[in-house]
């Protein structure tokens, strides 16, 4: 299921930004129907217009959010798809010797063995 053309995986990666939006619907709720500092339409006024205005910013902020992590998704599976296996030694190119380095050209497993420099 697809919500506000989001993926799944993606709308999990968003819960971090759901949770706040909750507490904050929560108190805007809260505070419509129990005024706990009184009723001065300045104040209160000031209180819901922060509030509002953060869960607006942050409802916003979370759509780009997701539309951002949607495409970096959409991006490494499409250079996935274009790249060729690297670690194949039937690669042209690559050796028994070059098959066993990492990018920075150290080994991939070093040897916990000592040897007679180490000693």
């Amino acid at each position: 299921m697809a919500l506000f053309g989001f993926e799944k995986d993606t709308l999990l990666d968003l819960t971090v930004n759901f949770i706040p939006l909750g507490i904050i619907l929560f108190f805007i709720a809260a505070f419509a129907v129990v005024p706990a500092f009184g009723v001065d339409p300045v104040f209160s006024g000031m209180q819901f217009a922060l509030m509002i205005s953060m869960f607006l910013l942050l409802g916003v902020l979370t759509y780009y959010a997701g539309r951002a992590i949607e495409n970096a998704e959409k991006a490494a599976e499409a250079a996935a798809l274009e790249e060729p296996a690297e670690s194949d030694p039937k690669v042209e190119g690559t050796t028994a010797e070059t098959a066993a380095l990492d990018d920075d050209g150290a080994d991939a497993e070093p040897s916990l063995e000592r040897t007679d420099d180490d000693a």
